[in-house]
């Protein structure tokens, strides 16, 4: 049984609640649905101090409101808890629930109750993570004391611990990304959160890094928190104020700790020359065991530091080595590409090659076989003295004939040849194109007034541009010998030039058989047999049109055919730029 003084005596208590300590407070939850339980506790703890901190008690009247009062206080230090309030395991049930839903493992969680048998103390201690089980008739104003007491200790270990977890977190976690400058930032935050953590206690700090002698210009405000944080990112003394320029001034001068007032200066020489000043500036003196912590907390930091360093030297070394890699790369890259496309020119001049022997091959096989043929008969008349002359002069005719097919089919050849060679280069002057257009229907009327056909040239008297004179003169050439070749006897060509919005054309239009539109779409191919058939039985290799259009592009230019149907004619037109 309790003596009398123990027990605790509830009073009318009409004054008013005194006013909240404005200074840090332990954090104390009563949850119990006998409002005598709170008014009592109250009274009990009114003068409670622990390490100069005072209590702020929150109520709560039943499990349900003590859910919502634990959710919004999460940094509640300790609870006094009542068993049985609407339901007679309300309040274990409100253990398991800040315990496994709310994941809170810091508060400490002190049971009251009115029935000890209803809730047996074995029991719940065993069944339950709570750290006090308290009959409400044993529970004297000391006990009570005691109890909170040694809950508040037990927290206060347990949030410290939590501190320094967080701290190192941070410190582990700048290690794993130190390969560029905010991983030193990193590490300069996670000192001054750890340092706070081994410290216990909220406090205002700055981390500084100079690189050379000069504290003026050399130094980087790598970290700040509390009334510091706008100077994070200074880069030379002058932005600091004056007090804290001269503490900071002061210890690299003095190059060693030095613990003040509520400051401390923490002073890190790296092995690598750099040094480091740490200013805290916190809400209580630092004890002995507090300074010698900071202290050897302080000698890793070197290490820490020059670590950060090294890696930010590698990853300089490792980019430079990537953009050598990457150049030589590139050289590489662009060597193969020459080589590549090396390859595909000799492909395509062999290509040409098989082309030609295959031409050769096919297309100078009838007339050769003419000749050959012709001459055995040649030989035959001149044996018979019976043969008329008529008769040899026909041979002779038709051996002249095939000889000019052939020699046309191999000039053909050359001209293609020359086109398609790899090394080809276009030598431009100014040439006036008006002449060069009647020089080219000069050479081709012989051919024209064979078939009995007019050829009617329009243009005006000068008309210069800058080209190559015989490329573009073999261009109109081909164009005007295909006219003559592709009209009927008697038939109309005619060769336009004109020049409009600084672009030079040169039409040759016929009346010849036309194109199918099969036609167009393999007209300017190497090779390509077209539907029309020439007039007088003139050979075609189907080489003049491609020819054609290889001068003009090299000139800038473009090539393209009309044609409204088959037996409608057709007009060519070559289109040069003015240069």
């Amino acid at each position: 049984m309790a003596e009398p003084d123990d027990v605790i005596q509830l009073v009318d208590d009409t004054e008013p609640d005194p006013k909240p300590d404005k200074g840090r407070s332990w954090k104390v939850a009563v949850i119990d649905d006998d409002p005598a339980v709170h008014e009592g506790t109250r009274f009990a703890l009114g003068d409670y101090r622990l390490h100069g901190q005072g209590l702020e008690i929150i109520s709560a009247y039943s499990a349900a409101e003590g859910r919502e009062l634990m959710r919004r206080h999460p940094d509640v230090a300790a609870v006094l808890l009542d068993v049985i309030m609407e339901a007679d395991d309300a309040g274990l049930d409100l253990v398991e629930f800040i315990r496994n839903e709310l994941k809170n493992e810091t508060v400490r969680i002190i049971l009251r109750t009115g029935q000890p048998g209803q809730a047996p103390e074995r029991r719940v201690i065993v069944d339950y993570d709570i750290n006090d089980y308290k009959a409400k008739t044993e529970l004297t104003a000391d006990k009570l004391f005691t109890s909170l007491t040694a809950a508040l200790r037990s927290y206060q270990q347990l949030q410290r611990m939590v501190d320094t977890r967080r701290g190192l977190e941070i410190i582990i976690d700048a290690a794993s990304t130190l390969y560029d400058f905010k991983s030193m930032q990193r590490l300069a935050a996670g000192v001054l959160t750890q340092i706070a953590s081994l410290l216990n206690v909220d406090c205002a700090g700055i981390l500084v890094l100079r690189e050379g002698g000069n504290v003026a210009e050399g130094i980087s405000v790598l970290a700040c928190s509390g009334c510091y944080s706008r100077f994070l990112g200074a880069r030379d003394a002058a932005a600091l104020d004056g007090d804290l320029r001269e503490l900071v001034d002061s210890a690299f001068r003095q190059r060693r700790h030095d613990f003040r007032d509520r400051r401390s200066i923490l002073y890190i020489r790296t092995g690598s020359g750099r040094e480091v000043v740490v200013l805290l500036e916190a809400e209580k003196d630092l004890s002995e065991t507090d300074r010698a912590l900071v202290e050897i907390f302080a000698s890793r930091l070197a290490i820490a530091f020059d670590n950060v360093i090294l890696y930010e030297k590698l990853q300089e070394a490792n980019t430079r080595l990537e953009e050598r890699v990457a150049q030589r790369t590139r050289d590489l890259t662009a060597a193969n590409r020459r080589l590549g496309a090396q390859w595909a020119r000799l492909q395509r001049a062999n290509a040409f090659k098989s082309e030609i022997l295959g031409t050769v091959a096919h297309d100078l096989k009838n007339p050769l076989g003419v000749i050959l043929g012709r001459t055995e008969m040649l030989k035959e008349m001149t044996a018979n003295a019976a043969s008329s002359p008529e008769s040899v002069q026909a041979q002779i005719d038709h051996v002249r004939d095939a000889a000019k097919r052939l020699t046309a089919m191999v000039d053909n050849l050359i001209a293609d040849a020359m086109a398609d060679a790899l090394d080809i280069t276009i030598r431009r002057e100014q040439v006036d194109l008006a002449w060069l257009v009647n020089e080219v229907v000069a050479s081709n009327r012989p051919l024209a007034d064979g078939k009995e056909q007019i050829i009617s040239v329009s243009s005006p008297q000068v008309h210069t541009v800058s080209c190559d004179i015989d490329r573009i003169r073999e261009a109109i050439d081909n164009l005007l010998s295909n006219a003559i070749k592709y009209s009927p006897v008697g038939g109309h060509i005619e060769l336009l030039v004109a020049r409009e919005d600084g672009v030079t054309t040169v039409s040759v239009r016929d009346e010849g058989q036309g194109l199918s539109p099969e036609d167009m779409g393999r007209l300017f191919g190497r090779f390509q047999r077209l539907s029309a058939k020439p007039t007088a039985g003139e050979n075609s290799t189907g080489l003049g049109l491609s020819i054609v259009k290889r001068i003009v592009e090299l000139h800038g230019g473009s090539v393209n055919a009309d044609s409204a149907g088959p037996g409608r004619g057709t007009t060519f037109q070559i289109t040069l730029p003015e240069l």
